[in-house]
């Protein structure tokens, strides 16, 4: 028994008929496609994480010139008030 019930035997002459119909440039060329599909697929994950990461990093960045400000002002409210 193979996948699902499907014997080897059944395997290979389905593979055969697809062989037959498409011939071996065409499925050559969809593997390719396919292979190139998923390249962009990650490609594009990547940038994504990377956008997400470098607005994560801008948004500490606000974060502590707010903090910052913040703090200068109560120094500058300390001291009016000395």
């Amino acid at each position: 028994m193979g996948l699902g019930g499907i014997s080897i035997w059944q395997l290979l002459i389905i593979l055969a008929i697809v062989l037959l119909l498409f011939g071996t440039k065409r499925l050559r060329n969809l593997g390719g496609d396919l292979g190139s599909a998923f390249k962009g697929f990650k490609k594009a994950m990547g940038d994504e994480e990377k956008g997400e990461t470098e607005k994560l990093e801008q948004a500490d960045k606000q974060e502590s010139i707010i903090e910052g400000k913040a703090s200068d002002e109560k120094e500058k409210e300390k001291d009016k008030q000395a």
